[in-house]
């Protein structure tokens, strides 16, 4: 038991505040108990001469209130042993009757008035006085700065940004962060490569400070964490490679709403905090916890602006098909995260086709340059399908399925006309492949992701890094809350 509940010894305990009507309503009859040889403590948490007369035991520091865990005053706690046994909120003048056993106790009070919100829930306070009172709290190591030492300078000049300003980790941010989910702070979510560091649910609360993102996002950054760092993912690989490709994230489920996630008008690009804090909070954690820095593990040669943040969400509530989710085999009801390494998204620009087979071909013609036009099997693709195109084929009858084997038909082709030197290009395929035709995709290559404003044409394509045990695989989690 802390010193400041030893304190106040066994019997009845008063939390009251003078800012309060109902506070000071009831000091007559506190003034009652004590007359009548009652013994009530009395603790105030604004005003140490409040109430007059009663002697009360100055609270402002809120340490009593916070481990009495007060929320509204006043409250009537009955105390023995230091445990609490019973408490009353407000004032009820039956259940203070009750409780203390004086049954004359306020007749000339009113039968009932509510309380007023505790000190201890203002904004603000519940993380402060955790991080004060409870010093089990956080486990992170800490890190003091200078009373004059600009706290977001001194995250750049440590190291801890991926170019853009974050919000300083403070204890009391973190505290709030970890509100958003019921896992515990000390719980592993990963080993984060390429130091195969371990990342705790506090850990990645951090970078989720540090991104901006609000608590209701923890567990979404959580799943992306959980699913970059499989062996599947490869995020070790991903980070080294000289090629342009980052981690994507594609959310699914009833969190996407919950959390106000963008599927529509601008999905991929800026404008939402969601879409784009949860991204940047898992590139922070590959960066910051991980150790994977540009010019150090990371090589890539060019990069390209998804690796600040690339996170979208699906809009399942238009698709013509099942979620991306749902065909990786979540249930329709969960919520999931689908991560994938991908360079930059590719346009597709196609405003006159009104079949699907016309429209297959224009998706076809950007998924055969991904990469480069002579490559092939050795990368996966996402397609991000708009609207107007989604209309089109699923006007025309076409299911993913349908779409996918349509696509791989076109993207079938003379192996002579992609083997190295063909067209004057010397990359390409091996010259032992000349007599066959080979396809750009494998099978299972192709992916398919319904986003996008109402309006325009357009759709999208996003090719990947070297597939299968090599490279990596598309993965998807659901989202533990």
């Amino acid at each position: 038991m802390s010193a400041a509940l030893q304190r106040l010894g066994d019997g009845l305990v008063a939390v009251v505040k003078e800012d309060c009507p109902t506070c000071k309503l009831v000091t007559p009859v506190l003034q009652e108990l004590r007359s009548l040889g009652v013994g009530v403590q009395v603790v105030t948490q604004d005003d140490p001469d409040f109430p007059e007369g009663l002697e009360a035991i100055d609270d402002r520091d809120l340490e009593i209130s916070y481990r009495l865990e007060v929320e509204a005053v006043p409250t009537l706690f009955k105390i023995e042993q230091g445990e609490v046994l019973d408490r009353r909120v407000g004032w009820n003048r039956q259940e203070w009757r009750d409780f203390t056993g004086v049954e004359s106790l306020g007749l000339e009070m009113p039968e009932y008035r509510p309380g007023c919100g505790s000190r201890t829930t203002e904004p603000g306070a519940a993380e402060r006085l955790k991080v004060r009172f409870d010093a089990s709290s956080l486990q992170s190591r800490r890190v003091e700065i200078g009373g004059e030492e600009d706290p977001i300078e001194a995250c750049y000049a440590r190291g801890w940004s991926d170019g853009l300003p974050v919000v300083p980790p403070t204890p009391e941010r973190v505290e709030r962060m970890l509100s958003g989910t019921r896992r515990d702070r000390a719980e592993l979510v990963a080993v984060v490569p390429p130091d195969y560091a371990e990342c705790t649910v506090e850990k990645v609360a951090i970078s989720a400070v540090m991104a901006g993102c609000l608590p209701e996002y923890l567990p979404v950054v959580m799943a992306a964490v959980e699913a970059v760092c499989t062996d599947e993912f490869n995020i070790h690989g991903l980070a080294a490679t000289t090629m342009a490709v980052g981690p994507v994230v594609i959310v699914n489920g009833p969190i996407r709403q919950r959390i106000g996630m963008n599927s529509g008008i601008n999905a991929l690009g800026q404008g939402n905090r969601a879409n784009a804090t949860i991204g940047r909070a898992l590139q922070l954690v590959v960066r910051n916890v991980g150790g994977a820095r540009p010019g150090g593990v990371d090589r890539a040669t060019l990069g390209n602006p998804g690796k600040y943040t690339l996170c979208f969400a699906e809009n399942e509530e238009d698709s013509p098909w099942d979620s991306l989710a749902q065909e990786r085999g979540v249930e329709a009801e969960a919520s999931a995260v689908t991560v994938f390494g991908a360079d930059a998204p590719h346009l597709v620009i196609d405003q006159l086709s009104r079949t699907p087979e016309s429209l297959a071909i224009s998706l076809a013609g950007t998924l055969r340059a991904l990469a480069n036009a002579k490559l092939v099997l050795g990368f996966d693709a996402f397609i991000v399908i708009g609207p107007e195109h989604a209309r089109v084929f699923s006007d025309g009858g076409w299911s993913k399925a349908r779409l996918r084997q349509e696509l791989l038909e076109i993207l079938t082709m003379p192996a002579a006309d992609l083997v190295r030197g063909a067209g004057g290009c010397a990359e390409g395929l091996p010259e032992s492949f000349s007599s066959e035709e080979v396809c750009k995709f494998g099978n299972d290559a192709l992916w398919f992701v319904h986003a996008g404003g109402r309006a325009g044409m357009f759709s999208a394509v996003m090719g990947g890094w070297a597939r299968g045990p090599r490279g990596s695989m598309p993965v998807t989690r659901e989202v533990k809350e």
